[in-house]
């Protein structure tokens, strides 16, 4: 395999990488895309995860705990997760060594670029962005040009079970450099999505989230606008025109003459998918649409059993068995109230019984700023508790807390109670039994609970 190349400073080749947070999981698909062009790659995180084991059974060793000493001093460039501040001591480490750092997003730019294919010509970067639904729609995507012998590369964020892993191989039938369709999840928090020039863009919906960045809805639809006016003439955007939230950011100058088609999703037929939820149906529609954008010699042959076996991603409604009492349990990576709303939605649609829920805030400021939008997202089901919110990057200034929204949600009639711990949330759960469902949700490590309450 050849070593990765065209970096935006001339022919750099590195034959080794070292990775800062390598357990996120869009690093840590962008650590196996190194590894397999021939780069030596290591990284470190701060504790063990699915994710971690899954890059060491391919080979990568991964550090658990993050030591200035585990980058050695032949390590070629340092990639960094943005959770992971420059006073890092890796970071710092590689600081004083001159190494060169990129963050993530600036590497997933890069090697979008390139290197060039045995045509002559660079890659197909086709982007799926959007609030919700943007994992799912890639890994259908991914699945759908795999069966069609399209060959796809694809980074996505969540482990795809239809594949094990959140990276995608290129079928190596085509030979080296044969393969041009580069499939990536893409993120717009702090702007990370106009590092991307997708060829094709597909955006699968548009709400007001990343309170913490965006200020308002208005800030949020810029950036996009933006990645819009990134994607060529010829290229094209596969969305949902008619959304009140994206069609302010589709020049109506350029919709149809000078600049990039757009491909109205909803105008797919409703696929039979194995998913649940209506949801799931328009993430298949943006999924196919695009992939027919992508790989014209696409047959209904093909995308209607892609998506029919599409078996869903790590963390979306994912059943992860049975407690020892007997209640089904379920998890879900569900974090903005639109996505708890219709994930609940669809759980009542396919279980009977009683629903409990174990939710896990994520950020003060998406909790205060969509406050109201919570209050009302559990209707669906019978009992919320909630875990302390989850501080990632933020400070709490004790404006919002677990107890003030369990309260909130007490006045829209749904049993909702704030508890001090997980070990407090497993506690109560482990006492549910038959004929109740348990749906753990959250972009934390909520997870957790799920795993120790199967047998």
């Amino acid at each position: 395999m050849s070593s990765y190349k065209n970096m935006t400073k001339g022919a750099t080749v590195f034959r080794s990488a070292y990775f800062v947070g390598v357990g996120g999981i869009g690093m840590s698909a962008l650590a196996q895309y190194f590894k397999d062009h021939g780069v030596m790659v290591s990284g470190s995180d701060r504790e063990a995860s699915p994710v971690t084991e899954l890059l060491e059974s391919k080979g990568i060793t991964v550090f658990i705990g993050q030591k200035a000493e585990q980058v050695s001093a032949d390590t070629e460039v340092v990639v960094y997760s943005d959770a992971v501040p420059p006073e890092n001591p890796e970071r710092a480490r590689a600081q004083e060594l001159g190494i060169p750092q990129y963050s993530y997003f600036e590497m997933l730019g890069e090697v979008s670029k390139g290197p060039s294919t045995s045509s002559g010509q660079g890659r197909r970067t086709v982007a799926v962005a959007g609030t919700h639904g943007k994992t799912t729609t890639t890994g259908m995507l991914a699945r759908i040009l795999g069966d069609a012998g399209a060959s796809p590369t694809a980074i996505i964020g969540s482990i795809v079970k239809d594949f094990g892993s959140n990276y995608l191989a290129p079928s190596t039938s085509l030979g080296a450099g044969g393969h041009d369709i580069f499939v990536v999840e893409a993120c717009e928090y702090r702007d990370h999505l106009l590092e991307l020039t997708p060829q094709v863009l597909v955006i699968t919906n548009l709400e007001w989230d990343h309170t913490d960045y965006f200020p308002s809805l208005a800030a949020l639809q810029e950036t996009f606008r933006k990645a819009i006016e990134r994607v060529p003439a010829d290229g094209v955007i596969v969305t949902n025109p008619n959304d009140a939230n994206i069609a302010p950011c589709l020049p109506v100058g350029r919709r149809f003459s000078n600049g990039p088609r757009v491909i109205d999703y909803t105008q797919e037929p409703a696929y039979e998918l194995r998913l649940p939820g209506e949801f799931n149906v328009m993430n298949a529609r943006a999924a196919a649409a695009a992939a027919r954008v992508v790989f014209p010699a696409l047959s209904d042959a093909t995308l209607v059993p892609s998506l029919a076996e599409f078996q869903g991603t790590w963390r979306r409604f994912e059943y992860k068995g049975k407690t020892q009492n007997g209640a089904e349990v379920y998890d879900d990576y569900a974090h903005h109230p639109t996505a708890v709303r219709e994930t609940l939605k669809a759980l009542r649609e396919k279980v009977k019984g009683k629903i409990v829920v174990a939710f896990h805030p994520h950020l003060y400021s998406r909790t205060r700023d969509l406050l109201d939008e919570f209050a009302t997202a559990f209707a669906d089901a019978d009992q919320v508790l909630l875990a302390p919110i989850y501080a990632a990057r933020e400070v709490d200034d004790g404006s919002i807390s677990s107890e003030l929204l369990a309260e909130r949600i007490r006045a829209t009639g749904t049993d909702a109670v704030a508890l001090e711990s997980f070990d407090a949330i497993e506690r109560e759960l482990r006492e549910a039994g038959a004929g109740t469902t348990i749906m753990t949700m959250g972009a934390g490590d909520i997870y957790k609970i799920a795993d120790t309450l199967i047998v």
